[in-house]
């Protein structure tokens, strides 16, 4: 987690029940600082190095979206004829 000074700091979020099941309680700053909200969607990525990154970006959609660009860019001239 990034502080107002661009510096990484350390908090640490305990897994706790919730109801039925379990699930993390992330702080109102830390929510604030990333503009999440209740209702928004983090995906598990898990580390090269063992470790777990909560992100809200889909990385499927990314990955998705890295092919269609690059097909974009090879079939550009295709696209525009298509699109008139």
């Amino acid at each position: 987690m990034r502080n107002s000074k661009r510096e990484w700091s350390i908090m640490t979020i305990e897994i706790k029940k919730i109801g039925n099941s379990v699930g993390v309680i992330l702080p109102k700053d830390l929510l604030a600082r990333f503009n999440l909200k209740e209702g928004d969607k983090l995906f598990p990525v898990e580390q090269p190095n063992g470790g777990l990154l909560l992100t809200p970006h889909d990385p499927e959609f990314e990955k998705a979206m890295t092919i269609a660009r690059r097909g974009m860019k090879r079939y550009h001239n295709a696209l525009a004829e298509l699109a008139k």
